[in-house]
Formats: C-alpha cells, structure tokens, sequence
C-alpha cells in the first residue's frame, strides 16, 4: 500500500481496536475508504472486522454494513413442485413441500423445513414431471401424503416460534401459484383446513418489480440476472428455487428494499 495514512488507520484499527473509541467507528471507516482504492480496502476488511470482533465491536460493524429493518421478523420462503403433464394433469397434487426461515434483520437462513409428499390421485410420476422437476417415483412412494405433511408444518412453525403472536412472519413465493392455487386447491379437493399462516404472502415477483422497475417475465432466471447473481442448483427443484429466492430478498434488502405483503387478504 503506497498511503502511509492508509497504512497507519489499518494499523490502529487492527491492533489498536480495544481502545478505540465506539462512537469513532464509522469515522474511521470512512476516513480508511477515502484514503485507500476500493480493492485495497476490501482485502482488509475481513480483517479489521474479525479483529474488532474480537473485542466486542462485533455489533458496532454489523451496523455500518447494516441495511433499513424488514417489517417482519422472518421471512417463510416457499416453493412447491407438483404433479404435472403435457397435456395439464387434474387435479395437479404437490409433491415437495419446502420451507426456508429467513431471519428479517440479518436476511440469512436460520432453519429448513423439507419434505417430499405422496400423490394419492395420480400416484405415478410422469415422464415429463421427472424431467422438469429432477423427482423420481423413488422419492414420493411411501412418504408422507399431504394432511401429515401439514399437520408436520405445523410442527415445525411451532418448535420455531413461528406460532408465537408477537412474532411476525410472512410467507414469500416466487408468484401467486403456491399459495393462491395450488395450496388451497388441493386441500379443497381433499377436504382439508388451510392454515391462516397461508393466507397471506409476499409474491416475489412484485415485490423485484417495484425494487427494479420491470417485471421478471422468467421468474427466477431474469430476477438473477437483472441483479447479477448467479443461480443456484437446479431450475424446477423446490428446494434450490428456494434457495434463489432467499438469495434475491437479501440482495434486494442489502439495497434498502423493504418487503410487503403484496397478497390481499383471503
């Protein structure tokens, strides 16, 4: 580093942190950010933040890289895969039921909920469902069908304190499908509850579209791209396009996005 003032705040910073004042942090990392080039100063931050953290500043760094509060407390991202053919199958059942809790102020996944669920109506997979889902007969014979399925939701949201009223969640889905069709559809088909936490979602598609200005006609793919990450695992696999979605809500959060709900209530 050719600096001698940048080399002398990276060095108090990294030795000095316990006697560094608190309310002087973000002064002297913006001091630091104007007297050092970008790249340099991204190869000591990993640094200066594991130092400071190890004397106790480790809040303090957390709020300067921090972003505007969610108004929730965690986000449940959603995504189901189901039965389907060419010519559509009816009724459609769902048959990979995942679930990723998303902490509302670090935006990161904090617990998984995954399972694979037995169809009753049309119990074979078809060709084209294996193909444009990557699940095989092997995965749905004998697991759990769709009642049991839900009564372990509601198991999980329980152990989780997702149940708890003063704390606030709020599904999101990658559009209206999940919860608005596909979800209370079939439980009408088998005389099923829906549970009021699944009456109320935040369609990620809207939500990408009033953060960017233009609406991702390819859902997933073009919300990727338009923010220039890269797409995790396989497309049509409920778990992984759960993954994409959580991975596009921190982006747009650590941008100052403020999530909504976007449906309207039942």
């Amino acid at each position: 580093v050719s600096d001698a003032s940048g080399c002398s705040m990276i060095a108090l910073l990294h030795t000095g942190a316990a006697k560094f004042p608190q309310n002087l942090l973000s002064r002297a990392r913006q001091a630091v950010s104007l007297l050092l080039p970008v790249g340099v100063l991204k190869g000591f931050s990993s640094i200066i933040s594991r130092k400071l953290a190890s004397h106790g500043f480790g809040a303090s760094m957390a709020a300067m890289s921090s972003f505007p509060p969610q108004r929730y407390h965690y986000f449940l991202v959603l995504d189901f895969e189901a039965t389907c053919d060419k010519p559509q199958i009816h009724p459609q059942e769902i048959i990979e039921f995942p679930i990723l809790k998303l902490n509302g102020r670090t935006m990161e996944i904090e617990s998984t909920f995954h399972m694979y669920v037995q169809p009753v109506v049309h119990p074979q997979l078809t060709p084209f469902c294996t193909e444009l889902t990557g699940i095989i007969q092997g995965m749905v014979d004998g697991q759990p069908s769709l009642q049991q399925v839900l009564e372990r939701v509601d198991e999980w949201m329980a152990k989780e304190g997702l149940l708890d009223p003063s704390v606030k969640s709020i599904f999101v889905t990658c559009g209206d499908w999940d919860l608005k069709v596909m979800l209370p559809g079939q439980c009408q088909y088998l005389g099923l509850p829906v549970a009021d936490y699944f009456k109320q979602w935040i369609n990620l598609k809207k939500a990408y579209s009033f953060a960017m200005g233009s609406w991702p006609k390819n859902g997933l793919l073009d919300m990727n791209k338009g923010l220039n990450l890269q797409h995790i695992g396989r497309p049509h696999s409920g778990i992984d396009d759960c993954k994409n979605i959580a991975n596009i809500m921190k982006t747009l959060a650590h941008r100052g996005f403020i999530f909504k709900q976007t449906s309207k209530p039942f």
